[in-house]
């Protein structure tokens, strides 16, 4: 039985991101729900054939990624992860950060209930408070990586616990954890954690940032997980960022 409500999705453009929206997609149209679902034409082209008994409530929304001005920085046709090599992944993010004003337009003519966003399109969190849209964090990864990595201070926005820790501090529990837990990165991978999760790359914003915007500004939140599998690890998120 379809409903009045409308949910636009903003995956990130990433097969790992771009299916597991999909198939939220596939799930919320099924429910009767309308959903407009946005990236780019290649890889709206690479995903599976949305099954005609629910073509009319789901929409693939296409809009052409940006070029760079240096084509050099990401070749012409590269619109995913997949596609390049992990040190143009910067200029991919770049690119993606210019599709926030088709997609801004788009929530103006459209007026959705609500937006489901990846954690990369930060400027997302600015659109929907802007135009009064709530907005819901839909996370592909577990709320233990999240819960680990997501100091509630730096996400609270106090701006007292911006400053990037160190390798070693990856290398055990952080201290806002109050359970028991063996999470840790081993020594030898910590630093190239660090810089990727804390270092700015050429889009200018550290990854860390583009969370923290989204996490700050959603309503709610939506993890690719089940209680059975982190029960404990979505109760300390809920503790201590999803302000439960």
């Amino acid at each position: 039985m379809a409903t009045n409500l409308h949910v636009v999705m903003v995956p990130w453009l990433a097969f790992g991101h771009l299916i597991p929206f999909f198939q939220l997609s596939l799930q919320l149209a099924k429910a009767g729900i309308r959903v407009s679902f946005i990236s780019t034409p290649g890889n709206i082209k690479r995903l599976p054939k949305v099954p005609p008994n629910i073509a009319a409530l789901l929409h693939l929304v296409a809009f052409p990624l940006p070029s760079l001005e240096n084509d050099q920085l990401l070749p012409q046709g590269c619109e995913a992860t997949v596609d390049i090599p992990f040190e143009k992944i910067q200029y991919l993010k770049l690119a993606y950060d210019l599709l926030r004003h088709p997609v801004k337009q788009f929530v103006v003519e459209q007026k959705p209930d609500w937006i489901l966003a990846d954690a990369i399109p930060h400027w997302v969190a600015e659109i929907a408070q802007e135009h009064h849209v709530p907005l819901i964090h839909f996370s592909v990864f577990s709320a233990a990586s999240y819960s680990f990595v997501l100091n509630p201070r730096y996400v609270g926005g106090d701006g007292q616990e911006k400053v990037r820790p160190s390798p070693e501090s990856l290398t055990s529990p952080p201290d806002w954890f109050d359970i028991p837990s063996p999470l840790a990165y081993p020594k030898f991978l910590a630093a190239g954690r660090i810089e990727g999760i804390y270092g700015t790359d050429a889009s200018g914003i550290p990854a860390i940032e583009r969370v923290a915007k989204i996490v700050q500004a959603s309503k709610a939140f939506a993890f690719r997980t089940c209680p059975e599998y982190e029960a404990e690890y979505l109760s300390l998120f809920q503790k201590k960022i999803g302000n439960g």
